[in-house]
């Protein structure tokens, strides 16, 4: 199924969409302990799709391409590969994107991806693309696809200004894309306030929040720092004062997510799209809570 269409089935007073995003594994068993992890939450949680990210600098692509092709072959859950421009040419895109097409995916989250650590700025392959819009217009050129997009409801790291990254997010829908899923945020307001002026814009699509529960101060402090969101001042002080107690951590790190996911579907969002880490447990609480609301 394409993704568009479980959002658009939502809009028409359909449940919200709920989906889970997993990094891949870099060994065989960590591949067949996910596998098993993606089964359990199916029969759990029924989630809408999964996404598979490919790995920091482009690493472990095959990888992702096997997990995407198996969770929609042997688990019958709709599943969307990350491709990202990081150290490929236009061949290789290419080439990358016909093998998932032949394995059954047709859901691809377009992104320009993260330069290797060694590398500080990013720089185009050889050959290759420098943007997400260019991997947008290439692929909505090439195949018939569901492509989505990213989104930064607190501002890209790299642009100029908020407008200026708006007017990018833009263009993604212009070349193609039909949904965005926003970096993590834990301010409600930022997302709230991004998705107006988006709609002023004239950005129509689905504009999803990316929700990634704290279960490890360092971890997410470290993740905001990368990407420039903002970890409210109460939730930080919780959190640092259960810095030694990673039972608390988690429990004040689930508790928000739980109070934000309620108010960000009580105020239309689409769905919500959960950064697992690949740890099933906070996930499954929030949703679990959620849905015994619902």
């Amino acid at each position: 199924m394409r993704i568009q269409d479980l959002y658009e089935r939502g809009a028409r007073g359909g449940e919200p969409v709920f989906s889970f995003e997993f990094f891949p594994p870099k060994t065989d068993a960590g591949a067949t302990n996910l596998m098993a992890t993606v089964a359990d939450l199916k029969s759990s949680l029924e989630p809408d799709f999964i996404s598979v990210t490919s790995g920091a600098g482009g690493s472990t692509r095959d990888r992702t391409h096997e997990i995407v092709t198996r969770v929609q072959s042997e688990l019958g859950i709709t599943a969307m590969a990350h491709q990202t421009c990081v150290g490929v040419t236009r061949e290789e895109i290419e080439s990358a994107v016909r093998s998932l097409i032949d394995g059954g995916i047709e859901n691809v989250l377009a992104l320009r991806g993260d330069p290797p650590r060694d590398q500080p700025n990013f720089k185009p392959a050889p050959g290759g693309l420098g943007h997400a819009t260019d991997l947008c217009e290439f692929l909505s050129e090439r195949f018939d696809l569901c492509l989505g997009g990213a989104c930064y409801p607190e501002v890209h790291p790299e642009a100029m200004n908020a407008d200026d990254d708006l007017r990018w997010a833009k263009k993604k829908q212009e070349l193609g894309a039909r949904f965005l899923i926003t970096q993590l945020f834990f301010d409600n307001a930022a997302y709230l306030r991004f998705v107006e002026r988006a709609r002023a814009a004239g950005i129509s699509i689905p504009i999803v929040p990316g929700i990634m529960p704290v279960t490890n101060v360092e971890q997410v402090q470290r993740f905001t720092r990368m990407c420039g969101a903002m970890i409210p001042d109460p939730l930080l002080e919780r959190l640092r004062a259960h810095r030694e107690d990673s039972a608390a951590v988690m429990a004040d790190g689930i508790e928000h997510a739980i109070t934000q996911c309620r108010e960000l579907l009580d105020k239309g969002a689409p769905g919500l799209h959960f950064y697992t880490l690949n740890k099933s447990h906070a996930t499954r609480s929030i949703l679990a809570a959620l849905r015994r609301v619902a």
